[in-house]
């Protein structure tokens, strides 16, 4: 590694200064998808060496390949390609099945990205990231309020108030009044305190894991280069010096979602002892004392969404200061308050007595209220900035935020109610010894199952129209090979994987059904728990049979389900914890819900592209500046999206040296439908008019990739017509005497258009363009 780089520091130390001539080198860089893969697969050859880079991610070459900058020109007879490896960033070791428990929050972070394309109107483009920031808050408190029910309701308010609970869980005796004969523990403000360490737990682990992953992944700086004109950069977002660099906003962030979740620990301790000091058998003193650390509470509340609305992502600069005192005293504040509550809980107060339940329902409610309320101001202003400059592709009309973030809320709804439901159920055997969840949860719960048929139905009727797609494509089969005996099985199997591909173009309807039907059935969850006080079952008891008996299933099929679904979680977590093959399948999930930066929830799980990017950008920044040579960044699937985003960090005379080679690529089926305002139509036109030129390979059967729809009067169209033949050969023949299977996402470069395009792009590079001079290196 040593040698390569001292080879590129002579090579750019006596690089000529006049025009270079054709005997330049060339430089493939090749980016993988999702999933990964090993550097001796992308470069085929079993001897790679590592040249640049750490076990996190680096770049690879082919060890013949090593001294090929030091070579006498003319011996080279291809180009030098190397790989990018970035698999272990989304995949790794055991911890990272942890981040099953962020799903919610990375829904949410999503959210912030999906604003619509606009011109102008910065104010409500700064409302829309508040008011995801808003929700995102929301969530960190639903979880660690679900972490207070299980620990303080359920098991020290409820089980070990209750002597026959007490009983069956012995581990729970010494904290029962009952069972330890009036023990000190058994105190009902001691037992909370006690059993406050749970969630406080793991508020501090989520704190650990947002800190730790941002020095191993994000802590990576971009290439400190200034500003440049308003029409140079205004291709898209992601040139902006800053963009892969949030170190400020995270760490804001961060301190203040650690604040509210400890001040959602504080709470039902406060609350349920100043209850009952104000009553009649309370003290005075002590009632004071609880009415001043409520105020404590709401004022250090009222700071956390004071940081939270204050401030959002400086885009346009690397923003490296940090706002040290902010960041170490509003954790540290709710921490003392913690501390207090937990003193103040635990005094001694005689005739204190716990029955019941907490009150659990009014904060549940409260948060259901407010996301609710944040989705539909959040639906509005999506609307309005969608009406500036609408977008015939994006996704739902601009509504994709919107609906992803009512799914975010959903989702933390199902787990915070799946982990309630099943720890109240396992406490109270009889299901009669203790009061159980809060009824709000046990509401949400028994919506789960008109939800499923809806999605069902919906299900069922994409399916219908994919069958009909498929008896459409069979022609189209036949047309796309001619001259060959037809084979019916062949055809139907070509033309079933042509259809079913078509089912990603049918994503924003999904979301948009399932995000609107939850809404609703949401909202009238809400309204029957806070007017019956009930649980389903129960509110029917005196209406109709079939009422009473829709309820009644509903209700059980929702526990059931909630249930399954919750043993499900715990399991994958386990075995991904165990098996690093099922690690690696989290992590395709996280390669794409985490390329984008933790703007909205610092606990999201972290953005691998803050290491990806500004390791390509770096990559490309100083070949081209080293050697004055051509380069081609080819990315398959999201290393598509990574090689676009390198190429947009460019300066625009380095980027002019680029060309792009993409296959499989979702910058425009995925990204510019569900993130227009950064993968839009202007942006990739102008990428495509910036960088040297870009070709891009798609099949009809590749579910994911697609075409990029760019046209541009200035060179060759970026997407390659027809769209590659999948399989290459129909049937048998003298090349191909075993059946070709059909590839759809994968194998791209198994295509001879592949070697072609690649060929094309080298030998288009203008090599009259000069290399970068002194004010090159200064940009590095």
């Amino acid at each position: 590694m040593e040698r390569v780089q001292e080879l590129a520091a002579t090579t750019e130390a006596d690089s000529p200064a006049g025009r270079p001539d054709q005997t330049e080198p060339a430089l493939e860089l090749l980016v993988h998808g999702v999933g990964g893969t090993t550097p001796e697969e992308m470069l085929g050859d079993p001897r790679t060496v590592r040249v640049t880079g750490d076990d996190t991610a680096a770049v690879f070459r082919r060890a013949t390949d090593v001294d090929a900058e030091s070579r006498p020109a003319g011996q080279c007879t291809g180009p030098i390609r190397e790989a990018y490896v970035w698999c272990n960033l989304t995949s790794g070791n055991g911890t990272r099945a942890l981040w099953l428990l962020l799903l919610p929050f990375m829904v949410v972070n999503l959210a912030h990205w999906m604003r619509p394309t606009t011109r102008g109107h910065t104010r409500s483009v700064r409302f829309y990231g508040l008011l995801v920031r808003l929700a995102g808050l929301t969530l960190t408190v639903l979880l660690v309020a679900a972490a207070c029910e299980v620990a303080l309701d359920l098991a020290a308010w409820q089980c070990a108030g209750t002597r026959a609970c007490a009983d069956r869980h012995t581990w729970l005796g010494f904290l029962s009044p009952a069972v330890s004969h009036d023990s000190w523990w058994s105190r009902p403000g001691r037992r909370l305190a006690l059993a406050a360490l749970v969630p406080t737990a793991l508020t501090v682990l989520l704190w650990y894991l947002s800190r730790r992953t941002w020095s191993a992944y994000e802590s990576q700086q971009p290439m400190n280069r200034r500003p440049e004109p308003e029409d140079e950069t205004g291709h898209s977002s992601l040139g902006r010096p800053g963009f892969w660099y949030g170190r400020r906003l995270v760490a804001r962030l961060r301190a203040a979602h650690t604040a509210a979740g400890l001040l959602t620990v504080a709470a039902p301790i406060t609350v349920s002892a100043a209850h009952f000091d104000r009553g009649p058998d309370g003290s005075h003193p002590l009632a004071t004392l609880g009415t001043l650390l409520e105020t404590a509470l709401a004022g250090v509340a009222f700071a956390v969404v004071y940081v939270v609305c204050r401030r959002g992502r400086s885009e346009n600069r690397l923003d490296q200061a940090l706002d040290r005192r902010l960041v170490r005293r509003l954790p540290l504040s709710a921490l003392l308050l913690l501390a207090l509550s937990l003193l103040y809980g635990g005094w001694s107060r005689p005739g204190w007595a716990s029955s019941g339940r907490l009150p659990g329902d009014t904060a549940f409610g409260g948060i259901a209220l407010v996301q609710g309320l944040l989705v539909i101001a959040l639906a509005v202003v999506a609307h309005l900035l969608h009406r500036t400059h609408p977008d015939p592709r994006s996704a739902m009309r601009g509504l994709g935020g919107p609906a992803v973030a009512m799914l975010a809320c959903a989702l933390g709804g199902v787990m915070s109610g799946g982990v309630s439901q099943r720890v109240s159920d396992w406490l109270d055997g009889t299901g009669t010894s203790i009061a159980g969840p809060p009824v709000l949860l046990t509401w949400q719960a028994s919506v789960i199952p008109p939800l499923l048929v809806v999605v069902l139905v919906l299900c069922a009727a994409l399916g219908h129209r994919t069958w009909r797609l498929r008896r459409s494509e069979l022609a189209e089969v036949a047309h796309d090979y001619p001259g060959v005996r037809e084979d019916r099985a062949r055809t139907a199997r070509i033309a079933s994987t042509r259809a079913m591909a078509t089912l990603t173009d049918r994503g924003p309807l999904l979301v948009a059904v399932t995000s609107t039907a939850t809404l609703l059935l949401g909202a009238g969850a809400l309204v029957g728990a806070f007017t019956t006080d009930r649980t389903p079952e129960r509110a029917g008891e005196k209406t109709q049979a079939f009422v009473h008996g829709t309820a009644q299933t509903s209700q059980a099929l929702g526990s059931w389900l909630i249930g399954l679904g919750f043993i499900l979680f715990v399991t994958w977590g386990r075995r991904a914890y165990k098996d690093a093959s099922a690690r690696r399948t989290i992590g395709i999930l996280w390669d794409v819900g985490t390329f984008w930066p933790r703007a909205a929830h610092p606990f999201a799980p972290p953005c691998y592209a803050e290491r990806a990017v500004p390791d390509l950008t770096w990559r490309m920044a100083t070949w081209t500046r080293a050697t004055g040579g051509r380069l081609v960044i080819s990315g398959h699937s999201q290393g598509s999206v990574l090689a676009a985003a390198a190429a947009w960090q460019l300066k625009p005379a380095q980027r002019r040296r680029v060309a792009l080679l993409t296959y499989g690529s979702p910058l425009e089926r995925l990204y510019g439908r569900w993130f227009p305002a950064h993968f839009g139509p202007v942006a990739l036109t102008r990428l495509h008019r910036e960088v040297d030129c870009w070709r891009n390979l798609y099949r009809l059967t590749d579910p994911i990739g697609g075409p990029v729809h760019v046209s541009c009067d200035r060179g060759p169209q970026v997407d390659h017509e027809p769209p590659l033949k999948d399989p290459l050969e129909y049937g048998r023949t003298a090349r191909h005497p075993l059946p070709a299977p059909i590839l759809g996402h994968s194998d791209y470069q198994a295509d001879p258009a592949f070697a072609e395009e690649r060929e094309r792009l080298l030998a288009r590079l203008r090599p009259e363009v000069p290399p970068q001079g002194s004010s090159g290196r200064s940009s590095a």
